[in-house]
Parts: C-alpha cells; structure tokens; sequence
C-alpha cells in the first residue's frame, strides 16, 4: 500500500526504465503484474521475478517460460535490472527493495512501467470505483470486432484472450485505469471513460474531495483532442465532469440520458428505438448482451462510446461488445448443472447490489446464496451496514472473515458485524477454508451460489464444485482415517486395534487408510491426509493412552472439523482423568473407590489409607503402571513407578470381588463381562497376552447385581457426558455391590478385548460393531 509522500520520493524516474538490460518484476503473479510480463516479453525485454506463493498465474508464467521464483529474497536480483513493484509489496520490508539499493538498481511503480509501455500509443483509459475491468474489455472487444487491432491490457484475466493481455498491433491500447494510489497519473490518456466513481480507496486518498480531485486531474490530463467520456447516470462521474477542464461527453441509460446519448452519436445501438417512458427492463432485452445485469447495459453503452470516438464501425463494435462474455471473476459461471456456482469480484456494496440483481434476474425463482470476504479494514469501516443492506438482497448470506491485504486488523471492525445486521438468512464463518464444506452441506440442487469479494475468495468457487461432487457422487465410499499407533506406553496395543479396525471397515466397504498422527506431526508436520478434498469423513480413534483418548486427538479432530468416533473432548479429557471422573460419578450417587491422589514433588500423604491398595497413574491406560500393592514395603517403589507415568496418581483401596467390565453403546448397556485373570491381578500382560485372562460372558452374577451393574454402566456414560461406545470397569463386593473403577471412553478392539466379546455375545460380530462405530459418530455430527 502506497502513501503519498512514498509515490513521491521512493521510485526512480520513468525514463530510466529505457536503460534497463532486464525486468525484475516483485509480485509478478498478480493479475497486473502477469500482464506487464507478458508485454515486455513481448517486446523482446528480458524478464524474471519473484511472489510470495505458486498460485495458476505464476504456474502459466513457468510454463510459458519466465524465469519465476517462489519467495522473496532479493538474491536474484543483477546489476542492470529495473525492479518494478506492485503496489502491495512494502517498501521498508522487501527484501528485493533493500537488495537493489544496495546495487544502486532503480526501482519503479508498476503503473510507471505500463505507461512507459504505452508512450506510442493512443491511450484509452478506462478508471471508475466500479465496472473498469468489464467495460475495458468491451471496449478492447468492440474494437477487435472493428478491426482496428488494438491493444487491451485488463486487470484480470479474459479467457477469451486466454489471459489478461490482447496483444494487438493497432495504433489504440486501451488499458484499464486504477484510482487507488493515483496510479492511473503514470498514463498518458487520449480518451478516457469514466464508469462512476464513489468514495472508496479511503487508506490513500481520505475522503471525497480528495479522491475527486485526483480524478479531475487524470481527466485533465487527457491529449490535445481528447475527450473524458463519463456516465452522467452517476452523480460522482458526473461531479468530476462539471470540474475538469477536459472537453467530456456524458452516456446513460436512463430514459433521458439515452436518448440524449443516441442523438448524439447517431444509430448508437442498432434496433433501439427509444421512446417516452421506455424503462431500463426494455432496454436490458433489446441489446441481447452476452453479459447480465443492468450495469452491464450501462458498461456496453460506454464501451460503444468510446469505440464510436475511436473511429471504430458502429455496427461491428456493437457486435463484439454484445458476444463479449466477461472476464474472470465478473460474474463468472464456474459449474452449472445440479448446483449453479458463480465467481464475482464485487467488493463494495454497489458492486454487490449490482451482481446479485443480474443473478436473480438471470436465474428467477432460483434460491440465491452470497459467499461474501470484505476486502480491507478500511475499506469495510465505514461501510457495514450498506454491505449487509446489499447483501440482504440474497436467500442466503454467508459471511467470511475480511481479507486485510497488508492491512492490520482495525478494532470494532469485523465480518461478523455484517452478519449481524443482514436480514436474510445470514451465517458468519471466519475461516475461508471451511466455506466450501460448508456451504455444500447447505444447499440444495438448483441453488445458484455466488462467492463474492476481491481477496482469496476466489479460491472458494473451485473448492465448492469440488465439494459438491464429492457430495453427490453416488459412488463414493464413506472415507475413514483409522488413527493408531500414537506416543503413548499403550502405542502398541493401538497398533493392534487399528489394525483390526482397518481389516474390519475394508470388509464392510469403506475406504479406510491407517494414520498415525503423533508420528506424522512429530516426523513431518504433515497432516495433508486430514484435510482437502480428499479428507476423511470420520476419523475412527484406536487409539489409546495420555493425549490420544485424552482429549488431545479429539482436539485436534475439532480443529481440523472433522467427525471422529467416542466421547467429546470434554467427556474424553474427564474420563481420562481419573480422580476428576470419581468425583463426578460420587457426585451422581455412583459408588467409587476410596483413596487418595498424589502429585509429583509432594510428601507421600495417604492419611488412613494403608496396604493392600491399588497405585496407578490419574491419567494414563487402564493398567499402564499400575501395581498392587500388599506390603508397606512395597508402597513407595509402586508410587515412583506410576510418577514416572505421570505427574499425578491415585492411591485407592484394594477392593477383592469379581471384575467386571459392562460396554455401553449409545447409552444402552451391553451384556456384562466377566473378568478372571489366571494370576489373580488384571495388570498390563493380563489384559493384553492371548490366553492369560478368561472373559466369561454373560458374568456370572446374581440377576438383580448383574441389571445394577449395567444401570450404573449407563448411569456413569451419561454423567460423564460420553457418547458412541465405552466400557465401564467395576469390582462386585462379595457382598454383591458394584464399585465403578474407571470409564474408557475408547474400549480396546484387540482380538482380547472386552468391548467385541461383549456385543458378539449380543449378536453383533465384530464388524458390524466397527460399522456401528463408524456410523453413530457420521450420525452425531451431522445432528450438529
């Protein structure tokens, strides 16, 4: 962004841009500094440059073959070069700005350069708040269709030109003409076309005399002979015209400027006969322009202007106009078939006003979502409530966060004002990469969507086709992460229940792949199989141990906003936590063993507690560093074992009974298992080693102990808030009583796990039971 005081003393002069052996261009993949590459290639200039990210343009400029470089550095850069900047790069902090004061090198303005280009050239420049990129393109248009060969320099890409450039060989250049930061004064016009001009650019130019003032002397500037066409419809056009000095000729379409314009410039528009009372509909109809929307009805009748003042054939110019269908992000049609996905570069609330009365009159009757990204604090500032009023005009408002460029974010300014006060339905989603899988899941077949702004909301339209097929296609498997391995002491038994999770969902026809994301994170940083459009449905979580069924990936899975399988982040991170579960389920009336817990660095205080007790890390496994204790002497090697676990463990009484585990699936409890270690103690090679530990199901209890056990079960899943499947382990007292000992939010699925066994003995096999996982958790996140 360029300050006044900078445009004056911090570039080098035009002329020097003559002596340059080559064109080092800073941000050559902007659509304005693409289209200076490509005119001084083709003036056989030497050419480089440098952006900040590979995007297309910088893509096509390789392929073409200019000699791209992806980062700034300024290493690049040789004696002899003229560095020219886009007006985004900043000064103070361009590496290639300090790099070529360092070689004395000359550094310019990309606006300096055009014009340099341009010097032989009868200039017509077109320069408005809105509609400068369509109406140079008509006029480039007009002209071609004319014959008169001219060249077209336009700031966005034309896909007829196949870019933003038409290279022609006329005596003409039409080129359009940017107010922001008075570049436009680096031109030398012969004609120029003012489309309308409002308040806007208010980071430079401050407020309304000033902006004005600026485009007066640009209309004053224009050549002996030359003329300022502008819009008399437009009261700011129409100011600028009442002072500048220029001799100017006002177009409209209003009933008396039309006809004022047709007498003018006699047949203007073949086939119009205007009368009294003819409306702006009626006229919209006659022209049959390839374009939609009353403003371009107003941008074709002063692209034929000026194409009339130009010496072009009227009739041949009318027709290029009419056939001319745009340019990128001018109302763009990206995909349209079950869905309608448009592409628009409106970015001040006239702008957006226009395009959405263009798309309802194009696609009546049609339910019409806005995708809107503000562009610049500064900009969006004084501007809230007309942008909420104009976008009010859709169905369906979706706001994003505001695209700054280089500006710091302003305080009280923020998309979710706009949001707040359309009065249509309107959403407000900061993250722009969260629109398209969003948006999707909102529409419906035969809705037009419209994404809409002039920052990176272009990259919104491709990724919402995307989305949408991946939606609809009716081929598609139901894509898993199974999430295993993990950094826990439990990784290894997460192998083995991932691996039988994988085998399980491939059988049932799913497209699963296996993913360890402690290993990716910490190996590569890599999470790319996680998001994009080939991102997983659901993530299924075999995992086990601290940070993995802790709350820590389901953390992660809500960052990334995909579904994952068990408990929330909440109800995971407080079953994990062993001492804080117990005082839940004490507090709903759930009997829990008494004991106490210890932190690290802390005197070893058990108070009336005593041997046998059970010790064991608060927050790890089940049975990882867990030891049970019979003797004094063995209490404080068992304590040190489970703080080299963790920084908190539990010290709880050693209740002797029968073990239990009872599943719970959606909060119905399964049948109960019993548990009868061949040593006597369920501890880590217990639970785990084939063999070692009997699972009698259904337990063998007394019919009302073995129905409390299961109501306890529920009662515990749903104090701690879980969901999806869990298992609750208990002790029955000889006198019959159940003790809850824990809640696993992620139950093992190892060929000796307790969870399988349990719902194989209900008549679910353990497929099925993988499906039902999968399916509940699709089934949670779409009921949020």
């Amino acid at each position: 962004m360029r300050k006044p005081q900078e445009i004056a003393t911090a570039f080098s002069p035009r002329g020097e841009l003559a002596s340059a052996q080559r064109y080092f261009l800073v941000g050559i993949g902007g659509a304005g500094m693409s289209a200076l590459a490509r005119l001084l290639a083709a003036r056989n200039h030497r050419v480089s440059g440098t952006d900040t990210t590979a995007g297309p343009e910088t893509v096509r400029l390789q392929e073409e073959g200019f000699d791209v470089h992806i980062g700034h550095s300024g290493e690049h850069l040789q004696v002899g070069d003229a560095v020219i900047l886009t007006d985004a790069i900043d000064l103070a902090s361009s590496p290639e700005v300090a790099r070529a004061r360092e070689l004395g090198l000359g550094v310019f303005r990309r606006s300096q350069a055009l014009g340099w280009l341009l010097k032989d050239y009868q200039v017509i420049a077109v320069t408005g708040t809105h509609g400068k990129t369509t109406t140079t393109g008509m006029i480039g248009a007009g002209m071609i269709a004319a014959g008169l060969d001219p060249l077209v320099v336009v700031g966005a890409t034309i896909p007829a030109w196949y870019g933003p450039v038409h290279e022609g060989h006329g005596k003409w250049a039409v080129v359009e003409a940017c107010e922001a930061y008075d570049s436009f004064h680096d031109l030398d016009p012969a004609l120029v076309v003012l489309t309308n001009l409002e308040l806007d650019h208010v980071d430079y130019h401050e407020n309304w005399e000033n902006l004005r003032a600026s485009v007066v002397r640009f209309a004053d500037s224009v050549a002996d002979g030359g003329m300022l066409i502008y819009c008399a419809d437009d009261r700011g056009a129409s100011e600028v015209a009442e002072h500048s000095t220029a001799r100017a000729f006002g177009y409209g379409a209003s009933r008396e400027w039309l006809a004022q314009t047709l007498n003018k410039v006699q047949g203007l528009m073949p086939g119009l006969e205007i009368e009294a009372g003819t409306n702006l509909p009626e006229i919209d109809s006659l022209t049959g322009l390839a374009l939609p929307g009353k403003h371009n009805v107003l941008n074709a009748i002063g692209a034929l202007v000026a194409c009339t003042f130009a010496d072009a054939d009227r009739d041949l110019a009318y027709e290029g106009i009419r056939a001319f269908t745009g340019a990128e992000r001018r109302l763009q049609v990206l995909y349209d078939e079950d869905l309608t996905v448009v592409d628009d570069y409106a970015h001040h609330p006239t702008e957006v006003r226009a395009t959405l009365q263009a798309l309802r009159a194009k696609y009546e009757g049609r339910r019409l979502t806005v995708v809107f990204q503000p562009h610049l604090y500064s900009r969006t500032a004084g501007l809230i409530p007309e942008f909420a009023d104009a976008l009010s005009a859709a169905d369906r408002v979706v706001v994003t966060d505001i695209y700054p460029a280089r500006e710091a974010p302003m305080p009280g300014v923020s998309s979710a004002r706009i949001a707040e006060l359309v009065t249509s339905q309107a959403r407000y989603i900061p993250s722009r990469h969260l629109l398209a899988r969003e948006v999707a899941l909102m529409s419906q077949p035969g809705d037009v969507v419209v994404g809409m702004g002039a920052g990176s909301i272009q990259e919104f339209g491709p990724a919402l086709v995307r989305e949408w097929a991946r939606r609809t296609d009716p081929t598609r498997k139901t894509r898993v992460a199974v999430a295993l391995g993990g950094d826990t002491s439990e990784r290894e038994v997460s192998l083995h229940s991932g691996r039988a999770v994988l085998s399980a969902l491939r059988a049932k026809g799913y497209d699963a792949f296996p993913i360890d994301v402690s290993d990716s994170l910490l190996s590569r940083g890599d999470l790319s199989d996680l998001v994009g459009p080939n991102r997983p449905d659901v993530v299924f979580l075999a995992i086990h141990g601290t940070h993995q069924e802790g709350g820590g990936m389901q953390g992660l899975c809500e960052v990334l906003h995909l579904p994952y399988t068990g408990s929330s982040q909440l109800a995971s991170a407080l079953a994990m936590d062993k001492q804080a579960a117990k005082d839940v389920l004490a507090r709903a009336g759930l009997r829990v063993p008494r004991g106490v817990q210890i932190e690290h660095g802390e005197p070893y205080n058990l108070g009336d507690l005593q041997p046998p007790v059970v010790v064991k890390p608060n927050a790890e496994g089940s049975t990882v560093g867990l030891s049970f204790v019979e003797t004094e002497g063995d209490l404080i090697p068992a304590i040190q074992k489970a703080l080299a676990y963790d920084r908190r463990i539990l010290v709880e009484e050693w209740l002797k009974g029968t073990e239990i585990s009872v599943p719970v699936l959606d909060g119905t409890a399964y049948p109960v298992v019993e548990i009868v270690p061949r040593s006597g103690r369920y501890d880590f090679g217990m639970k785990y080693l084939p063999g070692a530990t009997e699972e009698i199901v259904p337990a063998r209890l007394e019919p009302e102990v073995y129905a409390l056990a299961q109501r306890m079960a529920e009662a515990a899943h749903a104090a701690l808030g879980c969901a999806g499947a869990t298992r609750t382990d208990m002790i029955v007292l000889d006198s019959g009583e159940p003790v809850i000992l824990e809640v696993n939010t992620l139950p093992g699925l190892t060929a000796t796990s307790l969870l399988p066994n349990s719902a194989k003995s209900a008549g679910m096999d353990f497929e099925s039971l993988v499906a039902w996982i999968v399916e509940d958790a699709l089934t949670r996140s779409k009921a949020r």
